[in-house]
């Protein structure tokens, strides 16, 4: 699991290209790995993608998000449910053969099946309301510079279960199933 970070995959350092270097050969063996966040981003760099600050803007709070396709990672999820995020930069191309999951109305590859077993997600699945209403709080000031309606964005903050069933879903299908991984 590659989680989020402070650092921006755009700052190019050493120590990001090292764990792309890594990536590359975790993903190449078909090693389970899942990125959420700036992990979704630096996988997508290492893979021959391309990550830039997302030009529709930042993406915070609940928002919704729809599937496109089916995959193991949404087994008995609904098509369309919230999910928790908070980021600026985003997978503005993809890597080759990689494969949009699911989109928001900020980010269209807001899920990414990166290789038979690697997956990435640009939201958060690991955090609940209480961090998101954390990070909305403690963006307060940055939100309203930018334009954003603090206030809504604050407002619609909630529980994200589905998006959580994904790291389940992730572990019973990638990790622990190496058949299905194989399909």
């Amino acid at each position: 699991m590659i989680t989020g970070s402070v650092s921006s995959v755009t700052e190019r350092a050493p120590w990001m290209l090292r764990a792309e270097a890594y990536i590359r050969d975790i993903v190449a063996a078909e090693a389970p790995v899942f990125g959420i966040c700036f992990g979704h981003q630096l996988m997508a760099q290492a893979l021959g993608g391309n990550v830039q600050r997302n030009p529709r803007g930042r993406e915070i709070g609940t928002v919704p998000m729809a599937r496109l396709v089916d995959d193991p990672l949404f087994a008995g999820l609904s098509d369309a449910f919230f999910v928790n995020a908070t980021h600026v930069d985003t997978v503005v191309i993809l890597p080759p053969r990689a494969t949009v999951i699911a989109t928001t109305a900020l980010d269209e590859n807001a899920v990414v099946a990166f290789g038979p077993a690697a997956r990435g997600v640009q939201f958060h699945p690991e955090i609940d309301r209480a961090v998101m209403r954390s990070y909305v709080e403690a963006r307060w000031t940055t939100l309203v510079d930018e334009g954003l309606d603090a206030e809504g964005i604050l407002a619609r903050v909630s529980e994200t279960p589905e998006a959580g069933e994904l790291l389940c879903n992730f572990v019973r299908s990638f990790v622990l199933s190496p058949v299905r991984r194989a399909a």
